[in-house]
C-alpha cells in the first residue's frame, strides 16, 4: 500500500476538526454526570453508541466487564501492527472527574473517530478499548489476566496534568489492603482488663509501620487510615478496621515490603491478644515498564507540535496501565491542561473539564496520540525498535 505521510496527517487533522464537537460534548456529558468506578454505565453506552453510529464494530461487556468495550477502527487480515488506544471514564467519589478522565476518554474517542475516517489509508489495525474502574480496582488488570494486550504492539492513552506536560510517568507499583482486628468488649472503666482492645492493635500496627520506614528504600510509600475504631469511649473496642496502601517503584521489591507490613500486623495482634484477617482491595498494580524508543517518538511528536514538556523521572502515583506495560509496549504521557499548578484529584481539575479550555486540551491530546501512531506507520523501523526494546525486557514480565 502506497502511503503519503504528509497527506495522511493532513487528512487526520481535517478529521479531528470534523469530529471535535462530538467529543467536546461527550466530555461535558461525562463531567456533568460522573459515575464511580465499575458503575460507568451511561458513559460506556455513550462511547458504544457513538462508535456504532460511525460504522465501527463494537464488542460490549469486553472481558466480562459490564462497563468495558472494544471498538474496531479497522480489521485488516495482514496488518503491519496492532495498536490499542485506551479510554478511561470513571470518576471519583464526591469529587467527580477530578482526575480528568472525562477529557482523557473524550480525546481517545476523537483520535478513534479521526483514524476510522481515514482507515482505508492505514496499514495497521487499531482498536479503542474502554477500560473502566481505574480509580478503585484497576480493571485493565482483568484484561491483562485474560491476555488481551499480548496481541498489541503499541498501546497508548493520555492523562491530564495541571501545568506541565511529560512524555512519560514513572508509576509506582501498588497494593492495598483492608485489615480487620477482632478483640473482646469490656467496660472501659469498671473492668478494662477483661477486654481485648482491637483499636490498640490497629494503633500498634500504625506505629510499627512508621518504625518500618527507616528500613525500606526511598521510593517506598506507606499510607493508612482508620475505617472503624469503636462505638463508644466507655467500651473497649472489640472490632477495628484499617486500610493500608503500599507503593514502590519496583513490584518485586514492593512484595518484600508487603511481607514486612504483614509482620507488623501479626506482631500487633500478638501483643494485644487479638485476631485479624487481611483482604486485598482490587488488584496489585505494577510499576510502569519504560520503553525508551517509544518515549523518544512521543518526545519528537511533542516537539513537532511545539508542545513544551519537561523530562520527568520522579515517581507519580499508580495506575493499572503499569500492568499493561508488562504485556505490551504501553505509554501514558501527561498533558498540561492549565497555566496554573494544582494537585490532581481536585476541584480545579473538575473545573477545567467543565470549561471552554477543555476543548483545546481534548484536541491537543488527540493530535498527540494520533500523530504518534501516524509516525509509527510512516516509519515502521520506529515500531520495530519499540518491539525490540520490549522483547529485550521479557525477563521482567512478571505480570503477563
Amino acid at each position: 500500500m502506497a502511503i503519503n505521510p504528509t497527506h495522511i496527517k493532513e487528512l487526520f487533522e481535517e478529521a479531528v476538526l470534523k469530529y471535535q464537537n462530538i467529543c467536546h460534548q461527550l466530555n461535558y456529558f461525562l463531567a456533568e454526570n460522573p459515575e464511580l468506578s465499575g458503575e460507568e454505565f451511561k458513559a460506556c453506552q455513550k462511547f458504544v453508541d457513538i462508535c456504532r453510529e460511525h460504522g465501527m464494530e463494537v464488542e460490549e461487556e469486553f472481558c466480562g466487564l459490564p462497563t468495558a468495550f472494544r471498538a474496531n477502527v479497522n480489521n485488516l487480515e495482514n496488518p503491519q501492527a496492532h495498536i490499542a488506544i485506551l479510554a478511561e471514564y470513571d470518576a471519583l467519589p464526591d469529587l467527580g472527574h477530578g482526575c480528568g478522565h472525562s477529557m482523557s476518554g473524550s480525546m481517545s474517542l476523537l483520535i478513534t473517530l479521526a483514524l476510522h475516517s481515514i482507515s482505508e489509508k492505514l496499514n495497521v489495525n487499531i482498536d479503542l478499548i474502554g477500560t473502566p474502574d481505574e480509580e478503585l480496582h484497576g480493571e485493565k488488570i482483568t484484561m491483562v489476566n485474560q491476555g488481551v494486550f499480548k496481541k498489541y504492539d503499541f498501546a497508548m492513552m493520555v492523562h491530564l496534568n495541571s501545568n506541565t506536560t511529560m512524555p512519560k510517568v514513572k508509576f509506582l507499583a501498588l497494593s492495598a489492603y483492608r485489615v480487620r482486628f477482632y478483640g473482646k468488649p469490656a467496660h472501659a472503666a469498671a473492668s478494662p482488663w477483661e477486654g481485648k482492645n482491637a483499636l490498640s492493635a490497629a494503633q500498634l500496627t500504625f506505629h510499627a509501620i512508621d518504625q518500618l520506614r527507616q528500613r525500606v528504600k526511598p521510593d517506598t510509600r506507606m499510607s493508612y487510615y482508620i475505617v472503624h475504631g469503636g462505638k463508644a469511649s466507655n467500651i473497649i473496642p472489640d472490632y477495628a478496621e484499617i486500610q493500608v496502601e503500599l507503593r514502590h517503584s519496583n513490584r518485586a521489591y514492593l512484595d518484600t515490603v508487603i511481607e514486612k507490613v504483614e509482620n507488623c500486623i501479626k506482631g500487633a495482634a500478638i501483643a494485644t491478644e487479638t485476631s485479624f484477617d487481611i483482604e486485598m482491595i482490587g488488584y496489585p498494580y505494577s510499576d510502569m515498564l519504560q520503553n525508551e524508543p517509544g518515549i523518544e517518538v512521543i518526545k519528537s511528536v511533542m516537539e513537532e507540535m511545539d508542545l513544551p514538556f519537561i523530562e520527568e523521572d520522579d515517581s507519580m502515583g499508580s495506575s493499572d496501565i503499569g500492568n499493561v506495560s508488562y504485556q505490551c509496549p504501553a505509554f501514558h504521557p501527561m498533558l498540561a491542561c492549565s497555566n496554573d499548578y494544582f494537585t490532581l484529584h481536585s476541584q480545579e481539575m473538575v473545573d477545567v473539564c467543565l470549561s471552554e479550555k477543555s476543548k483545546e486540551v481534548i484536541n491537543q491530546g488527540a493530535r498527540l496520540i494520533g500523530n504518534t501512531i501516524l509516525s509509527l506507520i510512516e516509519k515502521p523501523e520506529l515500531l520495530e525498535k519499540i518491539k525490540e526494546d520490549f522483547g529485550s525486557k521479557s525477563t521482567l514480565l512478571v505480570n503477563s
